[in-house]
């Protein structure tokens, strides 16, 4: 038995997963079948969720299990973070947009966007490529 209690409160963890995705707490309602009422629980401390739930939620959000954990950093954990602190925050922002829109593609259609993405960066200028990424849309 370990001597201290575990410091991870798992549901601020999800919180900030589920943030950094752009994603509500009806966006992980849809894709994991959870009720949002029960997720706002988990987040807010009231609720631990099993190891199963947290799977379901790792997955809707397109993380591994031991993302939720700290202390389990894998090598590809480290390539991301490295090639996350190579771009600037408007990279950041515009990376997380194409990714929120990105979960209701086809693989095919993943692909072609993906393509897009490859043959417009090796058409525009540096700086045009910067205030593409730096004018959001309006909705």
């Amino acid at each position: 038995m370990p001597k201290e209690k575990p410091r991870v409160n798992i549901g601020e963890v999800i919180k900030t997963y589920r943030s950094q995705r752009g994603l509500s707490q009806g966006d992980i309602e849809r894709r994991t079948g959870l009720l949002r009422c029960y997720l706002s629980r988990v987040e807010n401390g009231h609720t631990v969720p099993s190891l199963e739930t947290l799977a379901k939620i790792a997955e809707a959000m397109d993380i591994s299990l031991a993302d939720f954990f700290p202390g389990t950093e894998t090598p590809r954990d480290r390539e991301t973070q490295k090639a996350l602190g190579e771009l600037s925050q408007d990279e950041i922002r515009f990376l997380a947009e194409i990714k929120k829109y990105s979960t209701t593609l086809s693989e095919g259609d993943k692909r072609l966007v993906l393509a897009m993405i490859r043959k417009m960066a090796t058409l525009l200028p540096p700086q045009a490529v910067k205030k593409l990424v730096a004018r959001r849309p309006t909705a």
